[in-house]
């Protein structure tokens, strides 16, 4: 018999006035896994997301690959304007040490530069320091596939929701119970 549904199950997020229990602790919870066909989902806490006995994040190979090579773009980006920005200090830096042997040498002006100098320094070093502290947090998977024994009692849930509903159906249906016999017992 083939599954009514595939074991692959999507992690999104409700309002919260939209919350329901989860299927498995029944606190309330506002994520939702479902299928890709809508055909099942139910309610469960992000920290059951995490746990490897439940589910296994599917990873999308050529979206993981994509991130990674637009980040190292970025990065070269961001390495080539510094570069540059470099390269202009040093030339400035160069056309101040000639105006500097123009003037002979005065000690003011060697003090400026020397006090510029560190500035300049210190604002390098906090542009490392921020450009660490931007990493980019982690975005949690959002497609999971669930292990063999939670989906087997999906299945099942679902199967006993549609057995159910066919009862329910039946019994409404006129003919479903017997008549009341209109002839006398016989003694």
């Amino acid at each position: 018999m083939a599954t009514p549904f595939p074991n692959i199950y999507t992690h999104r997020k409700v309002a919260e006035t939209a919350s329901k229990a989860c299927d498995v602790c029944y606190k309330p919870s506002t994520s939702v896994m479902i299928t890709p066909d809508k055909k099942d989902f139910f309610y469960i806490c992000p920290v059951h997301l995490k746990d490897r006995n439940f589910a296994t994040p599917k990873i999308d190979e050529e979206a993981v690959k994509a991130k990674r090579e637009k980040e190292l773009a970025e990065e070269k980006e961001k390495l080539m304007k510094e570069y540059e920005e470099r390269q202009k200090k040093k030339k400035e830096k160069e056309k101040e040490k000639e105006k500097e042997k123009d003037k002979d040498g005065k000690d003011k002006s060697k003090d400026k530069d020397e006090e510029k100098k560190k500035d300049e320094d210190n604002d390098k070093d906090k542009a490392k320091a921020d450009d660490e502290n931007d990493t980019p947090t982690e975005e949690e998977p959002r497609v999971f596939e669930l292990k063999q024994v939670f989906y087997q009692q999906r299945i099942q849930k679902k199967r006993q929701a549609e057995a159910a509903k066919r009862d329910r159906e039946r019994a409404s249906q006129p003919g479903y119970f017997p008549s009341v016999p209109s002839d006398l017992p016989s003694r």
